[in-house]
């Protein structure tokens, strides 16, 4: 009778998860998040030799306006490919384990998800176009961190740890002006890549 009672528990508790948080988000999304982020980078990093510059030997860094906005697209790019990974990968985990994925839950991860994600967003255009390009990199870095730990009440609390991560590593990042592209590939590529194998092994 104790058994069945705990049973009945278990069940309960995972009802109630299941109805109060996103499950559904898959490992394999943030490997190849990271992987698309590990490719723009080193695509970048091409993009830099190609105009003459060698990013890792050039202490003082000066790009052009055009070149900014290049590098602008592609991470538009990089993200629209992350996003697509990871909308199949929850998709697909959702369809194998009879998961929902449209609900409350969902609904409240992505809207605490998006306000600092659309604020830093506008945030880093504004440094754009005051010319501080120096700084954009490190903020895509906080403000990410910052909407991963906003979000992980609604989702797994493990994301929390990534999202500290990305901030920690973003703050770094403002105290190391003209690295941006280093961090960027440590946090967006290897972070995630790390953290999505760990997810995956744990959750699978």
């Amino acid at each position: 009778m104790n058994q069945k009672h705990q049973e009945d528990l278990a069940h309960i508790r995972s009802m109630m998860e299941r109805s109060s948080r996103f499950i559904s988000l898959s490992g394999l999304s943030g490997v190849f998040a990271g992987l698309s982020a590990l490719i723009g980078g080193i695509y970048v990093y091409q993009l830099f030799k190609a105009n003459g510059m060698d990013y890792l030997n050039d202490e003082h860094r000066l790009y052009s306006t055009n070149l900014v906005w290049e590098l602008f697209w592609i991470g538009i790019i990089i993200m629209v490919f992350a996003l697509a990974f990871g909308t199949f990968f929850t998709v697909r985990k959702s369809r194998k384990y009879n998961l929902p994925i449209w609900t409350s839950a969902t609904k409240k991860m992505l809207f605490n998800l998006a306000v600092p994600l659309v604020t830093g967003g506008i945030f880093c255009l504004a440094l754009m176009y005051h010319g501080y390009f120096g700084l954009v990199a490190p903020s895509t870095l906080i403000f990410y961190g910052l909407a991963v730990i906003n979000a992980e009440k609604y989702t797994f609390s493990d994301v929390k740890y990534l999202g500290f991560s990305e901030l920690i590593l973003g703050c770094i990042a403002l105290f190391n002006i003209g690295y941006g592209l280093i961090f960027w590939i440590l946090g967006f590529g290897i972070l995630h890549i790390a953290y999505g194998l760990v997810m995956f092994k744990k959750y699978k």
